[in-house]
């Protein structure tokens, strides 16, 4: 018998084809761009021996992101450098920009596909054509290019550095001009020529081939250029392995790195910068952490809680952040004074795995108490309440089926649970016991709402909820029906790892103290007990970002030409003002986003009352606050301090900046440090020392993070917001 191709060897042919190239040509028209080979198709047959070359036939296309739905394909444009078929390296932004790239790409439901040109001059061409859809790559924006293509908000600034060998003589007056190696079409040339011929004290030796970063700075250190010029985030990598090279700064220029589209792609660029934000503020809040308990977290005040968007657990409503267990917290974190932090990673990540890899400090998601769960290392607090797991079947097939033993209801039949639930676990027991075994179809990262949609919908014939979800589900919406229940009933309790005894402790002291009193009971029937409130939270629940406001198009055309998130523009709308157009302040900021009238008539804006005005005001206002901080800032830290400064004032920051140097703390970012700094300058003996004086920290502080936590939720509700289907 012939045996299979095995999927590494498949992967092996692939990436030996990626080193040696392929010479097909993507396109007649456009010769100087070549498609990298995207995949091996594996031979339907059992008896295959060989595998095929699918290879990408490129093709013109210069509509906007709609377009490339239809198409299911984002084409990213990069210049072809030996070092994309080389091992990647330490530092180098190559690889983080293809992986970001891929990311953006898959988050779009579309396939990456990478099209290679043969230098950084044929990039716009490339793009503006048709040939390409993103530059995705260390691309500088300079006026030039922004005068032909779109530019994203920049991802990151770098300095131009000019690299000769150590030694070199600098460059008189009077001397020959320095002869300086750069790449056709990079922005390095604009530099050296200042606009127009190249100055004086250089000559530009263009480089028209492809050219690997380290052979260049060979070249320099060999002799055979007297200098090149390289980005700041290059060099750093890079400049270790040449001892004999040296760089100066005498360039003085400070570009920023961005990526671009058509102009005649406006969707296609919002959604970058939307995809940028979200991806700087979760990195920040799902990176791996060491793991802590008590007095760690008291010494950081801040309690992170992983958790899942759901209506028992935690939601928005209304711009509010919600639910059971979210409230619970809330009490538990201001009796121990500490800040709440939720984090809801990705619907298909395991919050065991989130909170081994230090995610979070806790567990809290209307998590089942499971063998199962104890065995992957978890330890349970006080169950705070018991319930069933009910199976559900669409409202119209219901009374048929209620009488009959769930064993048998199943038996045979598709039951649609995802696999993180311990529902799963619970119908692989009873499909062991079954004699004709139920079929468990697993949707991963599938919440219950959407798995009772896919059941009514007539997608699958069942599915299982615990029933306190089903009775939120219940109150506003009649097309299901419970039609028996898995044996036993099921504690709920928070989570937290087996290194944890303090945590547990305290968790496990305050349920004690309030488990069915008076502010448990409350809670609970605010969420479980009380219909028409039940109702009204559950009708305006956010379950998905197509309307997170009344004012979502203005804020989407204000927010899209700044370059800004229009999510984070609503999430701080509603912190200033709930939504209310009428809104004002005791200090006289009105409207929507709560501008001073004398703020607003510097940029040319009146009537705030007028929704447009006061969107239009405070997203100007925003770019304004933005360019008083360095811009070398990192890109999620900038959006924090320009809130803060929003809030407080510029003046106020920059004195918090300053104070946080002197106490040790990184000035540059916001969370744990300045903000830390901020709080202090409430007390005279700090804020005597500055320049701005007094400020209530406090408000700042507790600005940027509710506008962050709810701009999170945002994120969580689009990540959930999917069909569920075959």
């Amino acid at each position: 018998m012939k045996k299979r191709i095995s999927p590494a060897v498949i992967f092996l042919v692939v990436a030996l084809m990626a080193v040696i190239g392929c010479e097909q040509r993507a396109d007649e028209k456009a010769p100087a761009v070549q498609a990298a080979p995207e995949e091996l198709a594996e031979s339907q047959e059992p008896a295959a021996e060989e595998a095929a070359v699918a290879v990408f036939q490129n093709y013109i296309e210069t509509g906007d992101l709609p377009a490339m739905r239809q198409r299911g394909v984002l084409r990213l444009l990069a210049p072809r450098l030996a070092e994309d078929e080389a091992l990647p390296r330490d530092g180098l932004p190559s690889a983080e920009w293809r992986a970001l790239a891929e990311k953006f790409a898959h988050s779009r439901g579309l396939e990456p596909q990478w099209v290679y040109v043969d230098s950084f001059a044929e990039l716009i061409p490339a793009l503006t054509e048709g040939r390409g859809d993103v530059i995705a790559t260390n691309y500088s924006r300079t006026t030039e290019r922004a005068e032909q293509i779109a530019f994203t908000r920049p991802l990151q600034y770098v300095r131009e550095l000019l690299v000769t060998r150590q030694g070199a003589e600098p460059a008189q007056a009077d001397a020959e001009p320095l002869q300086v190696a750069v790449r056709r079409g990079s922005a390095f040339a604009e530099t050296l020529s200042n606009g127009g011929e190249p100055q004086q004290r250089f000559e530009i030796a263009y480089l028209d081939e492809p050219i690997q970063h380290d052979d260049l700075l060979a070249a320099v250190a060999d002799g055979e250029y007297m200098a090149t010029v390289i980005d700041s985030n290059l060099a750093e990598a890079l400049l270790p392995s040449y001892p004999h090279l040296t760089t100066s700064s005498e360039l003085d220029s400070q570009r920023a790195i961005a990526w671009a589209v058509r102009r005649e792609a406006p969707k296609l660029k919002r959604a970058l910068n939307e995809f940028f934000t979200a991806e700087h503020v979760l990195a920040s809040q799902h990176r791996e952490r060491p793991l802590r308990d008590w007095q760690a977290i008291k010494e950081t005040r801040t309690l992170r809680v992983l958790t899942r968007n759901h209506p028992a657990s935690y939601f928005i409503w209304r711009g509010e952040l919600m639910g059971f267990d979210y409230d619970l917290l809330k009490q538990f974190a201001r009796e121990h004074k500490l800040r709440l932090s939720m984090v809801v990673p990705g619907p298909d990540v395991d919050l065991v795995e989130a909170l081994n890899a230090g995610m979070g400090d806790m567990i809290a998601a209307s998590l089942t108490v499971t063998d199962s769960r104890r065995q992957q290392g978890l330890v349970f607090s006080r169950p705070y309440m018991s319930v069933t797991e009910q199976v559900i079947a669409a409202g119209a097939a219901a009374a048929e089926l209620q009488a009959q033993p769930v064993a048998e209801l199943l038996a045979g039949k598709q039951v649609v649970v995802n696999p993180l639930t311990s529902y799963h676990g619970s119908l692989e027991k009873l499909a062991g016991e079954q004699s004709t075994p139920m079929q468990i179809v697993p949707a991963a990262g599938a919440t219950t709402e959407q798995l009772i949609d896919a059941v009514v919908e007539g997608v699958y014939p069942y599915t299982v909820a615990d029933s306190h979800l089903v009775a939120i589900e219940s109150t506003y919406r009649d097309d299901f029906t419970v039609v028996g229940e898995l044996p036993g009933e099921r504690d709920i309790a928070w989570a937290v790892r087996g290194d944890q005894s303090q945590l547990l402790q305290q968790l496990n002291g305050f349920l004690k103290k309030h488990h069915r009193g008076l502010f448990f009971n409350v809670t609970y029937n605010k969420y479980f007990k009380e219909t028409k409130r039940i109702l009204r939270h559950q009708r305006d629940r956010l379950r998905s970002i197509d309307q997170l406001s009344p004012y979502d198009p203005l804020v989407r055309e204000y927010a899209a030409a700044a370059n800004r998130d229009w999510r984070m523009v609503v999430s701080q709308m509603y912190q200033e003002s709930q939504f209310d157009p009428r809104a004002q302040s005791f200090a006289g900021a009105r409207g929507l986003m709560q501008v001073l009238p004398r703020t607003a008539r510097q940029m040319g804006i009146s009537d705030l009352f007028v929704p447009e005005n006061s969107i239009r005001a405070g997203v100007s206002y925003l770019e304004w606050l933005e360019q008083r901080f360095p811009r070398d800032l990192p890109f999620d830290q900038k959006i924090y301090f320009t809130l803060a400064a929003y809030n407080a004032g510029h003046g106020h920051v920059r004195d918090a900046r300053k104070l946080a140097a002197r106490l040790g703390k990184d000035p540059d970012l916001w969370f744990g440090n300045v903000e830390e700094a901020m709080l202090l300058l409430s007390r005279p003996e700090y804020h005597r020392q500055t320049r701005f004086g007094y400020v209530r920290g406090r408000e700042p502080v507790n600005y940027v993070r509710q506008i962050r936590e709810r701009y999170l939720g945002y994120l969580s509700v689009a990540r959930n917001d999917k069909e569920i289907g075959n």
